[in-house]
């Protein structure tokens, strides 16, 4: 069975946001992704960055961390932080509910992430930081595999 893994660890400034989504789509082309499975991890790897940035850290630069795993044809991703942490989960998980009206798209970001990956959890401690961890299957729709 195939396995990989790699590991970045970035400042926390949404100019970072943008290239990570191509480390994460780079790594992952390994397993022959088509351009729809591109997309959807990258847009969910945005998301779950974003968080971080916006509601993790919450204007402070820190360090953000993404690990990737590839195991068989399933792409695991972790976004993790050690900012604020989130006190209700299920609360934030909701669409449409954000702590920042202000934001574009906001509520939306975990939506995204349920929506684009095959699965979805979000680990937190108030003050002690978030782990987002997402997987998805990757060549389920490549008919024409080698």
């Amino acid at each position: 069975m195939q396995q990989n893994e790699m590991r970045l660890e970035f400042d926390s400034r949404s100019c970072n946001e943008g290239f990570v989504r191509v480390a994460v789509a780079a790594f992952m082309t390994q397993l022959n992704p088509t351009l729809e499975e591109v997309a959807d991890v990258k847009t969910a790897v945005s998301e779950a960055v974003t968080n971080a940035i916006i509601h993790g850290y919450e204007g402070a630069v820190k360090k953000v961390v993404v690990e990737c795993r590839i195991t068989g044809q399933t792409l695991e991703v972790k976004v993790l932080d050690t900012g604020k942490g989130i006190e209700d989960i299920p609360k934030a998980m909701e669409p449409m509910f954000t702590t920042k009206e202000e934001c574009d798209r906001a509520g939306m970001g975990f939506a995204f992430m349920e929506a684009f990956m095959d699965t979805l959890k979000v680990d937190s401690e108030v003050g002690k930081g978030t782990c987002v961890t997402m997987t998805r299957q990757i060549g389920r729709e490549n008919k024409f595999e080698r």
